[in-house]
């Protein structure tokens, strides 16, 4: 049993789709930064999770 849900969110930088597995315990709520997995770029991720239960990632570029 997996505790993690799938995601994807585009990248700010080059727009190309990334995944994403999110751990509702820990992640929601929670700032981090990621590397794009194409451009390489440093990402800063916020997810919410959202009334109807669904997660919502928010991508901004690392300078924002």
């Amino acid at each position: 049993m997996s505790l993690g849900y799938e995601t994807e969110f585009s990248c700010p930088y080059c727009m190309a789709p990334n995944s994403l597995e999110i751990d509702a315990i820990n992640d929601v709520g929670q700032a981090q930064i990621v590397d794009c997995q194409i451009c390489c770029q440093p990402i800063e991720l916020t997810v919410h999770e959202t009334m109807d239960g669904e997660f919502e990632v928010i991508a901004r570029t690392d300078d924002e």
